[in-house]
C-alpha cells in the first residue's frame, strides 16, 4: 500500500472541500464578470466572450476534477456524456469536448510517483517488465494506464492507482453533502445526493484491483473468440491491490468511432447496446460503468470494452421484475405497472402518484426500449432521459422523484441511462425495441449482429 497523503492527489476532507469550493466560487465570480463584460458590447463580441467563458470554465473543471481524481473526476466523466444546460447552447459542444478529456486524457501523475506504487506492490520494475512506457496512455478516475512489455514478449496495459487516491475517495464519501451543493451550481444533472452516494459506493468497489482482475478474466474467457466483441484478459500473476495488468489492445478511441459513417456508427451502437444492456437480461450480470472512455475500436474491427471495476451480478428475481415492468409499460398496462411498484415498495399508495404518471415516467426514462420504430439517439435526447430520471428540480414527475428505488435496482438503472447517454455521443439510429424484444420476450435476433451473438452463445455452451 502507498502511504496516504502522497503529493499530487488532495486526500483529506478539508483539502478536497476547499479545492471544490474554489472551483464553485471561481465559476460564480466568472459568471458575474462575464455578465458585466457584456454591457455595451456588440452581438458578435458577446458571442466571442461567451465562447471564451465556456471554454475557460471547461478547462478549469477538467484541471480541477482531473487533478482531484476519485469521485470528483467521476462526476466530470459522467457530465461529459450529457447535454450540459449551464453552458450557452451554441457553445455546449466545445464545452463537452473539454470535459471528454476526463474520459481518457485527464492530467496524469508524474511517473516517479507511479513507479513507486508499482514497485511497492510488485518489486523492481525491471523484474516484471522488459519495457515500460513512462508516458500514460489513458487516465481513469482512480488510476492511469501505461503501455508495457512483459519478459515473455506480451504487450500489456498497466493500470496503476494514483498515490493517495484511496484516502481521497473516502474523503469524498464524507463530503457528499458538499459535493451536492457544488453540483447544483456546476453539474446540475448529477447533483442528487442519492446519485452521489451511489457513485461513492461504486468507487469503493473500483478500489479493489484484485477483484477487478478476477472479474475481467472471467468476462474475457466468456468472450474469447467472439466475432464482434473483445475483452482484454487480466494477467493475474502480475496484478495486485494497486496494479492491474491486462492484455494490450491495439485500438482507436471512442472519438474515432464518432467520425465514422452513419452505417458504421449504427452497427457499433448496436454492439454497445448488446454488451451493456443485453447481458443484464441474458446473463444476469453487466458492466455498470458505460461511458465513452471504456469503448475502443480494435485494429481487427471488433469493439473492445475495458474497465471492469464496476461489473455487477444481479439476482434473476430482480432482473425479471424489471423485465415485467418494462413489458407492462410497452403493452400499455399501466395498472399492472402501478400495482407491481406498490407491491415492491417503490411507490407509496398514499403519495398521490397516479397510474398515468407512473406509466409516463417509464416511457420518458426508458421509452427507447419500448417504441417500435427507428430512433436516433442524440445527446439532447439522452440528457433529457437522465434529467427526468434523477434531477429533483425537474418540473415533471415531482411525485416519482420522491418515491423509493430499491438499492438492488439503482446500479442497473444507472447502467441503462448512461448506455443511452454514451449512444447519444455516437448519434446512432436503430429500432431499439426490436433489439429489446430478444430479452423482453425471448424472441430470436432481428439483426445480423444479433444472430452472430446467438451463434456465439451456442458455441460457448
Amino acid at each position: 500500500m502507498v502511504a496516504a497523503g502522497v503529493p499530487g492527489v488532495p486526500g483529506g476532507r478539508v483539502a478536497r472541500s476547499a479545492k471544490l469550493g474554489q472551483l464553485a466560487a471561481g465559476q460564480a465570480v466568472r459568471g458575474v464578470g462575464r455578465k458585466l463584460s457584456m454591457i455595451g458590447r456588440t452581438e458578435e463580441a458577446r458571442q466571442v466572450l461567451a465562447e471564451r467563458s465556456a471554454m475557460t470554465t471547461a478547462q478549469q473543471i477538467v484541471a480541477v476534477l482531473g487533478s482531484m481524481k476519485g469521485s470528483a473526476m467521476k462526476l466530470g466523466q459522467m457530465a461529459s456524456v450529457l447535454d450540459l444546460d449551464f453552458v450557452p447552447e451554441t457553445h455546449r459542444e466545445h464545452f463537452r469536448r473539454q470535459l471528454a478529456a476526463l474520459q481518457d486524457q485527464a492530467p496524469s501523475v508524474a511517473f516517479p510517483k507511479i513507479r513507486r506504487v508499482i514497485e511497492d506492490d510488485l518489486g523492481p520494475l525491471a523484474r516484471v517488465f522488459r519495457d515500460f512506457d513512462e508516458t500514460a496512455i489513458a487516465a481513469a478516475s482512480i488510476g492511469q494506464v501505461h503501455r508495457a512489455v512483459l519478459h515473455d514478449g506480451r504487450e500489456v496495459a498497466v493500470k496503476v492507482k494514483y498515490p493517495g487516491v484511496e484516502r481521497a475517495v473516502h474523503a469524498d464519501i464524507g463530503n457528499l453533502e458538499f459535493l451536492g451543493k457544488m453540483g447544483r451550481s456546476v453539474l446540475p444533472s448529477v447533483a442528487d445526493s442519492g446519485v452521489l452516494e451511489e457513485i461513492a459506493d461504486n468507487l469503493r468497489s473500483e478500489l479493489d484491483y484484485l477483484r477487478e482482475a478476477r472479474t475481467q478474466h472471467q468476462v474475457a474467457q466468456r468472450y474469447r473468440g467472439h466475432p464482434l466483441v473483445m475483452i482484454p484478459d487480466a494477467i493475474g500473476a502480475h496484478c495486485s491491490h494497486n496494479v492491474l495488468v491486462t492484455e494490450f489492445v491495439d485500438a482507436q478511441p471512442f472519438s474515432h468511432l464518432q467520425t465514422l459513417p452513419d452505417a458504421d456508427r449504427d452497427r457499433f451502437g448496436e454492439l454497445i447496446y448488446r454488451f451493456y444492456i443485453g447481458t443484464l437480461f441474458a446473463e444476469y450480470e453487466f458492466c455498470g460503468d458505460p461511458h465513452p472512455g471504456n469503448v475502443l475500436l480494435a485494429a481487427d474491427g471488433r469493439l473492445a470494452f475495458v474497465d471492469f471495476g464496476l461489473y455487477n451480478q444481479m439476482d434473476p428475481v430482480h432482473v425479471d421484475f424489471e423485465r415485467s415492468c418494462l413489458r407492462a409499460a410497452a403493452e400499455d398496462r399501466p395498472e399492472d405497472l402501478y400495482a407491481a411498484w406498490v407491491e415492491r415498495g417503490i411507490i407509496d399508495p398514499e403519495a398521490g402518484v397516479t397510474v398515468e404518471e407512473c406509466q409516463a415516467y417509464v416511457w420518458a426514462v426508458t421509452g427507447w426500449h419500448l417504441l417500435d420504430e427507428e430512433v436516433t439517439i442524440t445527446p439532447e435526447l439522452a440528457t433529457g432521459a437522465v434529467l427526468l430520471a434523477v434531477d429533483p428540480r425537474s418540473s415533471e414527475f415531482q411525485g416519482m422523484h420522491r418515491q423509493f428505488l430499491p438499492p438492488e435496482h439503482i446500479f442497473s438503472r444507472r447502467a441503462d441511462l448512461f448506455t443511452f447517454a454514451t449512444l447519444g455521443q455516437l448519434r446512432v439510429t436503430a429500432n431499439w425495441h426490436l433489439l429489446a424484444r430478444e430479452w423482453l420476450y425471448g424472441e430470436q435476433a432481428h439483426t445480423e449482429a444479433g444472430r452472430e451473438f446467438e451463434r456465439w452463445r451456442r458455441r460457448a455452451r
